[in-house]
């Protein structure tokens, strides 16, 4: 058994400063130890593939910064999306520390049965490598070890399985590690819907509002997976600019993640209603830890585009009032193009803003996939911003 603090400081020495994940029992003395040091860094995310988005947004972040998502073995499988998609694909590394309830032959709920004896299957079937987290002091280092050269080689996660009882508890003192309580968020501004669904914007038109206002040398823009990075990329590739394949819902809290990192960057999230909906627990995250520089923008057309054009729910959901109730520092609706381009330029607030804009369905003829691989776009965004 080791103590919280041999595992914790032996990775800080190796640029781990940036936690993130879902508690799990075993996992305890771990949170506790990172939420009462004032210099590391820990988000309770809404579920595991948000944990995981977020150290990729760390990790796209540069320099010599390092994380770690954390979660029980059944949170492997909120994290398949993101761990197969996101960090597979773009080459984001990171650590996950991942424990091992109902490891055979170790009595547990009825709940993980099933998932703790398929747990070191499901890793290797990710192409994640692992070994067992170090239940010795001098196991520590070594361990540590082959898990950054892995990383630093392959740019892909590794993982360490816990077992349990194999950290010492470590206690959290009363009030320690609660989020900061904000001011009231001023109430969502719901302004006139002027057009009819057919004669709102494209999503191209507000698109070229996004490019006219994100100046490439300050800004990031960070567009969901579908067409909305495909027409991103056909108006304009700028090396500011990311496009997401794969890992529906997880651009915002990967531009959380690169926004906590770098506060002198403005981030840009370019949300669809559809990716939305799927990880509204997104908005919970970003309203309590989100910086001022984090601007979450939906473009909502009320369809899932690029699969066909069937309809979401989008139509029945206030988003702006949903964002408002989770913090973000603003939050307005309009069918208004040429409103996007003023609030992208406004000065920002003391948190996180967010704006819906409604445009029409529908995408351009032909639309090109992007010929730049997600890894080539990766590294040239962390290349362009000096990481």
């Amino acid at each position: 058994m080791i103590e919280a603090r041999d595992f914790v400081e032996a990775a800080r020495e190796r640029g781990f400063e940036w936690y993130a994940g879902v508690p799990c029992s075993f996992l305890t003395p771990f949170i506790n130890y990172v939420l009462q040091d004032s210099s590391l860094q820990y988000v309770s995310m809404a579920n595991e593939g948000d944990a995981v988005a977020l150290i990729a947004g760390v990790a796209l972040s540069g320099g010599r910064r390092r994380g770690v998502s954390m979660m029980q073995n059944s949170g492997l499988g909120n994290a398949v999306s993101p761990l197969t998609s996101l960090t597979w694909t773009f080459r984001l590394p990171q650590l996950l520390i991942v424990t091992w309830r109902a490891q055979p032959g170790v009595a547990d709920e009825p709940q993980h049965a099933l998932m703790g004896p398929i747990t070191p299957k499901m890793l290797e079937t990710m192409e994640i490598p692992w070994e067992l987290f170090p239940s010795k002091i001098e196991e520590i280092g070594p361990a540590l070890d082959r898990a950054t050269a892995y990383m630093d080689e392959t740019g892909r996660p590794y993982a360490l399985v816990m077992q349990k009882g194999t950290v010492a508890s470590y206690a959290l003192k009363p009030g320690a590690g609660a989020v900061p309580p904000k001011a009231a968020a001023p109430r969502a501004v719901l302004e006139p819907l002027r057009l009819a669904p057919a004669a709102r914007a494209s999503r191209q038109e507000a698109l070229r509002e996004v490019i006219a206002h994100t100046p490439p040398n300050s800004t990031a823009v960070l567009a969901s997976t579908g067409f909305c990075g495909r027409e991103l990329y056909a108006l304009d590739d700028r090396p500011n600019q990311l496009y997401m394949v794969g890992s529906m819902g997880c651009v915002v809290p990967l531009a959380l993640g690169l926004a906590l990192a770098r506060p002198d960057l403005r981030v840009v999230a370019l949300d669809g209603d559809g990716a939305a909906l799927m990880r509204m627990g997104a908005f919970a995250t970003v309203g309590a830890y989100g910086p001022p520089n984090l601007m979450h923008l939906l473009l909502d057309n009320g369809v899932h585009d690029s699969t066909g054009g069937q309809a979401t729910v989008s139509p029945q959901v206030s988003f702006a009032e949903i964002a408002a109730a989770c913090g973000y520092a603003s939050s307005f609706e309009t069918d208004d193009v040429a409103r996007i381009g003023s609030w992208l330029v406004e000065a920002p607030l003391g948190g996180p803003r967010f704006a819906r804009l409604l445009t029409r369905a529908g995408s351009p003829e032909g639309l090109p996939r992007p010929s730049v691989t997600p890894i080539d776009v990766k590294t040239r965004l962390m290349q362009h911003f000096g990481s």
